[in-house]
């Protein structure tokens, strides 16, 4: 159970900000939470499912979090409900964070996401998408992910149009074909990202880091420019068309 915990601060910028007391309540949330799932093992991976998702509605951190790692579990041993989770898991995200647009929102990177926000990312993040089904699109548009660490995340083809993404640990992440439309770049760190053939159309990417970004056939119309690092950027054949640079 402690390596669940573990597993997610790792996920998160700075851990020197959860102290021993709130390390001891999420532990114990946790535990509680651990018992009450022994006692349905004999039940069927639906039933568990659906324990788990009445558990995630009583919405503490403590909670979400175990929940949040039982329902990777499930998706990882039952394929069948791997979508259907991932599914949950964004929806869980988008009913937990207040969008605000852009003109309403300031940068601070000193606030960081919840804990248990940043863990339904990592599992979407990184889950098998081999399992994914044809077709289909991970919707986390219009979602607050501020801060948010998303190193290698997988996130090719996703629907993150308007999506807050200021500040954000993009390194090494997939967007190949990602919706990006009007998103919240500024200040991320997409420093080796995949954007191939992305949608980046009045995208903020002030400041943002696209050193060695492949950006290849991807469109960054009308897309905020200043101040961003293009050093060894992969431009070609991307739309560049009235793109805003530095002066």
């Amino acid at each position: 159970m402690l390596t669940v915990i573990i597993n997610y601060f790792h996920a998160v910028k700075d851990i020197s900000l959860i102290n021993n007391s709130q390390l001891a309540k999420i532990y114990l949330g946790i535990q509680v939470f651990q018992e009450k799932i022994i006692q349905t093992q004999h039940k069927s991976p639906k039933d568990y499912l659906r324990i788990a998702i009445e558990q995630l509605e009583n919405n503490t951190t403590e909670n979400s979090l175990a929940v949040i790692n039982d329902l990777e579990q499930i998706a990882k041993n039952h394929p069948q409900y791997h979508w259907i989770i991932m599914n949950i898991l964004t929806t869980f995200i988008r009913k937990n964070t207040l969008y605000l647009p852009q003109e309403e929102v300031t940068i601070n990177l000193l606030e960081k996401i919840r804990l248990d926000i940043q863990a339904a990312l990592t599992v979407i993040a990184k889950r098998d998408i081999n399992k994914d089904p044809e077709n289909e699109q991970l919707d986390l548009s219009y979602i607050d992910m501020r801060g948010a660490n998303l190193n290698k995340a997988n996130l090719q083809k996703t629907n993150l149009y308007q999506a807050n993404l200021a500040g954000a640990n993009l390194t090494e992440a997939n967007l190949a074909g990602a919706i990006l439309s009007a998103a919240n770049l500024e200040g991320a760190n997409l420093y080796l990202a995949n954007l191939e053939g992305a949608i980046l159309s009045a995208a903020n990417l002030k400041g943002a880091n696209l050193k060695g970004a492949n950006l290849h056939c991807a469109s960054l119309y009308l897309a905020d420019l200043h101040g961003a690092i293009l050093n060894d950027a992969i431009l070609d054949g991307a739309n560049l068309r009235e793109a805003k640079f530095s002066e």
